[in-house]
């Protein structure tokens, strides 16, 4: 055991993926590490809310994809239901707009499963003394981009802008009109007026477009 883990209160984790041999490997992982405590697991985003709820963690280990609802759109309410505890996202996602979306919706680290052994554990440290982990090759990536243009293209609102950004990451109008606290036809209607606008037409088109604008 290190100086710095002797006398310290453990980092409480709860891990929160869909697969239990994942949660496995995870949390042998994880008890491995001197100062580290495991104290709940979930499945789906619901029990994972309720288990933060519950236990209040330091950190919580988050599966962009799990069962049911998307995990991004819960990363709000955690951290407004538990502001002290920190949301690393743990995901095979590794497109730089979901990694952007993440950090935008509050977590503070963002790890790849491939490097999982490798980045993990450190991202846990520093989630817990509020210091932000990307993973270094989409830290790279994100750098690598253009800046955002100023004002948005084709006249689109701000809000067709959200639900572009949020159709070209791959929601449903349900999803979307979840997150946005919007009815599904609302949200048909800003889809409809958005293709009228951008002449782009199947979801395709949109990924794109919102690609070759820098909405993601």
């Amino acid at each position: 055991m290190d100086e710095a883990s002797i006398g310290a209160d453990p980092i409480t984790i709860v891990i929160a993926d869909d697969h239990q041999v994942v949660r496995a490997g995870l949390r042998l992982l994880l008890e491995a590490e001197d100062g580290f405590a495991v104290v709940a697991e979930a499945g789906d985003v619901a029990t994972t809310e309720r288990r933060v709820t519950a236990y209040h963690p330091r950190v919580l280990i988050l599966d962009l994809n799990m069962p049911g609802e998307s995990s991004l759109p819960a990363i709000p309410r955690i951290r407004e239901s538990a502001p002290n505890t920190q949301v690393v996202v743990l995901t095979m996602q590794n497109d730089p707009a979901f990694a952007r979306e993440a950090l935008r919706a509050g977590a503070i680290g963002y790890v790849l499963k491939e490097a999982a052994d490798a980045e993990l554990v450190q991202a846990v440290r520093l989630a817990a003394d509020g210091r932000t982990y990307l993973n270094p090759e989409l830290g790279a990536r994100l750098a690598a981009e253009p800046p955002t243009p100023t004002g948005p293209p084709d006249d689109l609102s701000a809000r067709e802008i959200e639900v572009l950004r949020l159709i070209a990451l791959g929601h449903t109008n349900t999803e979307i009109a979840s997150k946005l606290y919007l009815s599904v036809r609302t949200v048909e209607s800003h889809r409809a007026h958005i293709q009228q606008k951008t002449r782009r037409t199947t979801r395709a088109d949109l990924v794109a477009y919102a690609r070759e604008h820098n909405v993601l």
